[in-house]
């Protein structure tokens, strides 16, 4: 018996494994769209390297809130997908298109306002201000393919055939870095736009991905069993892809703007210690991915195993998550200790970032666990259609530590409180930021442990009618 559960936990996790690993390798692709910008921008100038730390953390905001709402999408497509109704698959993921296209408009009003993210910066220069504000522009053009994007990606994933978006994603590098060298510098013609071409770049490359995503599953024939096609808008599926995608997008917020609102009070601090905090969050985004296939695969199979009523094999498909994305966690931040040096080398050539950067990255490793393992537990319950008691405690943890403590005691009434501890254990870093990342940490910490003991009480709740 023992041993008949050893074997079934085993194959759990290398069915997590072999749906995680493509997932992971197309997230990676995507966030190397903001590693190039940074390396590529940090290469160009300081000043550039600032507008794009500025730009991505007010597009990651919008972005990545949006994202979360289309999200809802894979625990409804997964259910469907696991109960066998496969029209109503092709009927929901219509909806979701409908939904990212009403989003899209949503988000373009919000990155039209630049100056109202950007009062929370101090001083910024004229400079820097103008290409914040045609980086925005840019990436206005490009959320509406971004947003649908997400819902072939959703797609993928809740029916288990996530190597359709991977393969996209790596084709969507080749097209990033070539426009990216165009934009950027000034090749082919083009004028040098620096910040600004990173932004003309993602607009280009994201149309480019979308419609390469509708012609694949308009045309593999394994995707015609569920009849995918436009329909027209519908109220009960679009409140319930609400109902459960406004509270996710509100923990998606509450993650991202914890970021972005540091990077924005990180700016008071000067060029190069923005500088040095977007190579930590970059590394901290890179680094995420782990945890985040990891937990959306487990969350997928999950999802499949409640539509088809097998309750424990759902608990058990979870329990096999977590082992995967500690075991992940571990080795990741092994890695962020020995390859420092080369890590650093890679963001940048100037001496200056480089050195700030360098007093920030020993708390990464300790983040980045803590992070780990708050991703997988927010999947899971998501898995279970739970988003508004995650929001709910994300709220408490992250936003009432993290940002709001992390600002107090960083850049409000209490800043320099953390001096002697950063003194001890992040010596010559920056006061302000090294506060924020040592805030940041203490609340993914504790909405970490929140996040599974919620978790525990969902899964026992749900195997109490087969006692």
């Amino acid at each position: 018996m023992l041993q008949a559960r050893h074997a079934g936990f085993l194959r759990y996790i290398r069915d997590i494994v072999t749906q995680a690993w493509p997932v992971m390798v197309s997230s990676w692709a995507h966030v190397a769209f903001g590693v190039m910008d940074t390396a590529m921008a940090g290469h160009s100038s300081a000043a550039d390297l600032q507008a794009m730390a500025l730009s991505v953390s007010i597009y990651i905001t919008v972005f990545i809130s949006l994202m979360g709402v289309i999200h809802a999408l894979i625990p409804i497509l997964a259910q469907h997908f696991g109960a066998r109704r496969l029209e109503q698959v092709g009927q929901s993921w219509a909806q979701g298109v409908w939904l990212a296209l009403a989003l899209s408009a949503v988000g373009a009003i919000t990155l039209a306002l630049p100056d109202a993210w950007l009062t929370l910066s101090g001083d910024v220069s004229p400079e820097v201000r103008h290409s914040v504000t045609w980086y925005l522009r840019a990436l206005i053009v490009a959320l509406p393919a971004a947003l649908i994007f997400r819902t072939i990606y959703c797609l993928g994933t809740a029916v288990s055939r996530p190597k359709v978006v991977m393969v996209i994603n790596l084709g969507s590098v080749a097209f990033k870095l070539l426009f990216n060298w165009v934009f950027i510098f000034g090749h082919l013609g083009s004028p040098a736009l620096g910040a600004v071409g990173a932004g003309v770049s993602t607009a280009l490359t994201s149309w480019i991905t979308v419609f390469a995503g509708l012609w694949f599953i308009k045309h593999d024939r394994w995707f015609a069993q569920f009849s995918l096609r436009l329909r027209r808008p519908r109220w009960k599926p679009q409140i319930e892809l609400l109902r459960l995608g406004l509270p996710m997008g509100g923990s998606y917020l509450i993650e991202i703007a914890t970021f972005t609102l540091m990077a924005l009070l990180v700016a008071q601090e000067g060029m190069f210690v923005t500088g040095g905090h977007q190579i930590m969050s970059n590394l901290a985004a890179l680094c995420y991915m782990m945890p985040m296939a990891v937990g959306v695969a487990s969350a997928s199979l999950t999802a499949q195993a409640i539509g088809a009523g097998k309750m424990t094999k759902a608990r058990d498909m979870g329990r096999a998550g977590i082992a995967v994305v500690t075991a992940g966690a571990l080795l990741t931040s092994t890695l962020l200790v020995v390859a420092r040096e080369p890590i650093l080398t890679l963001y940048t050539n100037d001496a200056q970032l480089a050195m700030v950067a360098a007093t920030l990255l020993p708390l990464l490793p300790f983040f980045h666990i803590a992070d780990a393992l708050h991703c997988v537990g927010a999947y899971l319950l998501r898995a279970y259609k739970v988003a508004v008691v995650p929001l709910l405690l994300q709220i408490v943890a992250l936003t009432g530590i993290s940002l709001i403590g992390g600002w107090w005691l960083g850049f409000g009434p209490g800043a320099g409180t953390l001096a002697p501890i950063i003194a001890r254990v992040l010596p010559d870093a920056p006061t302000g930021a090294a506060s924020m990342w040592l805030m940041a940490f203490t609340g993914m910490t504790l909405s970490a442990t929140l996040m599974f003991l919620w978790y525990g009480y969902v899964v026992r709740r749900t195997l109490r009618p087969q006692a």
